[in-house]
């Protein structure tokens, strides 16, 4: 994906969505009940935002953000640093600098060896901490059949979803996290699961809001994800892929669609040693 300012955009425009899906929250594990947490790791944490709200909302805790761009703001509160580090590769933190609370979000077709990379959350994390993965399900729903008269989206999320798969990073991930990461030792592991309409067809006056922003952050990122993967795995011309995107948005448009995306947070606390 790139990092220009359209893609800034649109990270913020997802941050906004994530929490207008949590009712303004930041996360749903249960940090922050008693004593706060000393240490916190945003992992590919993009523009910054989420890891300089929660330096504002735990002023007493160290927030540390990598990612392997360094789009993130110049100036941040004292608690709160960003580096540069690459998630899949070993991680630049020793073994006695463990988190207390490690966070990552919409890491789907970004990582390529899930397992390992739990398995650095694990090592990283604090006996008894939390790590949390916020994701949405790359793959479109509705409850009454109208997403399946939606056929160019309905095969455009195939073709996504072979094209990250061919490519080794398979973006649709987020209904598997739970099961990933029991399996490498994490306990209490919850899966809160939140549905978020594209568009503004629910009569729900929240609903309505949070599908406003939903069909946005969709419409925003059909084009960057399609010429990236059509282009570079499927075979296709930029031309080709630049029709592709538009015949996407058109049917995106239609009203007559009750659409929704699956968002989940998943969440698992370390054992206690001993």
């Amino acid at each position: 994906m790139p990092n220009d300012e359209e893609e800034q955009d649109r990270l913020a425009f997802m941050h906004h969505l994530f929490k207008l899906m949590l009712g303004g929250e930041l996360f749903r594990a249960p940090i922050g009940q008693g004593q706060q947490p000393e240490r916190i790791l945003d992992v590919g944490t993009g523009t910054g935002v989420w890891a300089l709200e929660m330096a504002e909302d735990f002023p007493n805790s160290e927030i540390v953000g990598t990612d392997l761009s360094p789009i993130q703001p110049n100036w941040a509160p004292p608690n709160c640093t960003f580096m540069i580090d690459d998630a899949e590769s070993d991680w630049a933190f020793s073994k006695d600098e463990a988190f207390d609370y490690i966070h990552a979000r919409v890491m789907g077709g970004g990582i390529g060896d899930w397992q390992r990379f739990l398995e650095q959350t694990y090592e990283h994390v604090k006996p008894g901490g939390w790590v949390e993965m916020q994701e949405y399900e790359a793959w479109i729903h509705s409850d009454d059949g109208t997403h399946e008269q939606a056929t160019v989206i309905m095969e455009w999320q195939q073709k996504i979803d072979e094209a990250s798969r061919k490519f080794g990073k398979k973006m649709n991930v987020a209904a598997q996290l739970k099961g990933w990461m029991e399996q490498v030792g994490f306990i209490n592991v919850q899966d809160d699961t939140y549905k978020a309409p594209v568009g503004s067809w629910p009569k729900s006056p929240r609903l309505k809001e949070i599908g406003r922003v939903s069909k946005v952050t969709v419409w925003e990122a059909i084009e960057p994800y399609t010429l990236a993967l059509f282009t570079r795995v499927l075979g296709y011309s930029a031309e080709e892929a630049r029709d592709y995107v538009e015949k996407v948005r058109e049917e995106l448009l239609r009203s007559s669609y009750h659409l929704y995306v699956l968002f989940h947070f998943v969440y698992g606390q370390k054992p206690l040693e001993g």
